[in-house]
């Protein structure tokens, strides 16, 4: 495949089950490096979010603690 078809392939990039386990900030950086144009949403698993399609946005769903809790 020659570069020009990976770019074309990537502008039509609509998931990316590839960043599953990764960091936020690794997620946030493939898809703005695949697509510049999306806007990037991060929501807590179990949070309402509205419910209509919006082809310029792409969420990522987090849902673990990553460190541990502490009263101060």
């Amino acid at each position: 495949m020659s570069s020009s078809d990976s770019k074309s392939s990537n502008a039509a990039k609509t998931g990316w089950p590839e960043l599953v386990c990764k960091t936020i900030k690794e997620a946030k950086e493939k898809i703005k490096s695949d697509r510049p144009d999306l806007e990037i949403d991060v929501v807590t698993v179990g949070t309402s979010v509205t419910g209509e399609f919006n082809e310029n946005r792409v969420r990522i769903w987090v849902d673990k603690v990553a460190k541990v809790p502490r009263i101060g």
